[in-house]
């Protein structure tokens, strides 16, 4: 989808109140499984709130009820996201510390060894 088509979309769907935007989701889903376009799978969270949206319009909940339940998970999944984030980052950083590194000659860089005294509570007093 080009930006000018999707820019489009959004600015029509903004403008419409938050009930007929559920008209159009439900619209959108029944051309999706008609024409069996491929779908990106959502993510965890995403996937457990949009299944809680269903389960609550189903059972006719208030849409300000169903707005700040989502917003809740909506939370959630941006806590979850820099969590995870956050993990990778400090395994990126293990790995550059503990994996050799490459210098220009093809031969793996080691980190220097360390010295008596350089922060080793098992070394000793400093030479």
């Amino acid at each position: 989808m080009h930006d000018v088509l999707r820019d489009r979309i959004i600015r029509h769907l903004e403008a419409l109140p938050e009930a007929q935007q559920y008209q159009v989701l439900d619209y959108i889903e029944f051309l999706s499984s008609k024409y069996n376009r491929d779908l990106r799978r959502p993510g965890g969270v995403q996937r457990f709130g949009e299944l809680l949206e269903d389960k609550m319009r189903a059972q006719g909940v208030a849409l300000g009820t169903i707005r700040g339940a989502l917003g809740v998970v909506g939370t959630a999944g941006r806590v979850v996201s820099g969590i995870t984030e956050a993990g990778r980052t400090v395994l990126r950083e293990v790995e550059n510390v503990v994996l050799p590194r490459e210098t220009g000659n093809g031969a793996p860089q080691l980190p220097p060894p360390m010295r008596q005294g350089d922060g080793d509570p098992r070394s000793g007093p400093p030479a």
